[in-house]
């Protein structure tokens, strides 16, 4: 029987942040049925516990924090001894035209979306919690790197922020041999989807822009990440993964 599995995760220890819903989730699961073991981290109790739950193989860990805190950055970072793979996932946006956005609201989606990751990594860095041959996993988006949408210049600029930084720390960090790439998806089907702010029609229709002819789901995501996290990218750093579908050829 054949064995080999370049992408396996057996005996790495894997940190996913935001990890109670959405693509988190689907990436804290799938690294566990590739072998990893997890550590978890979000700010929603219930929904964090109910990704444990359904976590597979045992001795994973689970941390509640809110990265919009820099004491909850400081407790997930003195509760982590060891990492072969960080994948930041946390994030929200505020939908807002240009026009009418506060210096309130880019410090609230900033801080999140890209102070909180980049600090959090740093920080790891700094306290040589990262394992030989680690990898850095930043969810970014297509939104602010390869398009924008109506009211999302803010979150487009924290995206674009991430693949930047993407970049810089990748070239800084090559020589402590920690790997650092982003995943830049397109719509996903998450909570959001179903929760009836946009109905079923204009769905239908925006997914018609798709060659492939439908949004993502959160496992697919799920796959890249764990390519950009397994042995079998040891060769890959400063990528911005495109997972979208075939959206931005048109």
């Amino acid at each position: 029987m054949n064995t080999f599995n370049p992408f396996t995760l057996e005996g790495k220890t894997i940190l996913v942040t935001g990890a109670s819903s959405g693509i988190g989730k689907a990436i804290a699961i799938a690294c566990s049925k590739m072998g990893a073991k997890l550590i978890i981290t979000a700010r929603h109790k219930e929904r964090l516990q109910d990704t444990f739950n359904q976590l597979e193989g045992k001795e994973h860990e689970l941390i509640l924090a809110d990265l919009a805190k820099s004491e909850d950055i400081d407790k997930i970072v003195m509760s982590v001894s060891l990492l072969d793979g960080l994948v930041n996932c946390a994030g929200f946006t505020i939908p807002k035209p240009f026009t009418f956005i506060s210096k309130e609201n880019m410090v609230d989606v900033m801080r999140v979306n890209f102070e909180a990751p980049v600090f959090l990594t740093q920080q790891f860095v700094k306290r040589k919690s990262f394992a030989k041959q680690a990898s850095v996993v930043f969810i970014s988006s297509i939104s602010g790197v390869y398009v924008s949408y109506m009211a999302g210049s803010l979150y487009s600029a924290s995206k674009g922020a991430v693949n930047g930084m993407v970049k810089g720390m990748a070239l800084e960090l090559a020589s402590k041999n920690i790997r650092v790439n982003s995943v830049n998806p397109a719509m996903i089907n998450t909570e959001i989807l179903s929760s009836g702010v946009i109905d079923e029609l204009q769905l239908t229709e925006d997914m018609k822009k798709y060659p492939l002819g439908r949004y993502g789901e959160p496992e697919e995501v799920a796959y890249a990440v764990i390519y950009l996290l397994s042995d079998a990218s040891v060769w890959v750093t400063g990528s911005n993964l495109l997972i979208d579908g075939g959206y931005t050829l048109l």
